[in-house]
């Protein structure tokens, strides 16, 4: 069986960027090497999973620079499953995470869309 393993989340530092993941969104850090030419492999994912990560990549160039928060062209690019909505929601908050809306109940669940550091939309997502 396949599955998607990682995705790459390109970002202007590495160090902000572990530290808003891990912190802000409370994900773990899976692992941290340095890669001995200025770079490297930082994965984390959402605590307690064993499911995809991010790859934190800092951006080499002015073209990935320039991809930094816009890597889905405004649109939702992430969703953040929750089987604790009203938690995760008021964490984050307390924790400093820009939340460009209200929550809403739909008829598949409670959402609301977020920002990461970057600008880059996530949605926090409690199916129904």
């Amino acid at each position: 069986m396949s599955h998607i393993a990682l995705v790459t989340l390109v970002v202007r530092d590495y160090d902000e960027a572990l530290a808003f993941y891990t912190g802000a969104l409370g994900f773990e850090l899976v692992e941290d090497t340095d890669r001995g030419d200025g770079s490297r492999w930082i994965v984390v994912r959402p605590r307690g999973t064993e499911g995809t990560g991010l790859l934190l990549a800092r951006a080499k160039d002015e073209a990935q620079s320039a991809s930094v928060g816009a890597q889905t062209g405004g649109r939702v690019g992430f969703f953040l499953h929750t089987e604790d909505f009203a938690g995760d929601h008021a964490r984050m908050r307390a924790a400093g995470v820009r939340f460009l809306e209200e929550p809403r109940h739909e008829a598949y669940g409670s959402v609301a869309v977020f920002e990461d550091l970057y600008g880059n939309r996530w949605d926090l997502l409690q199916p129904a």
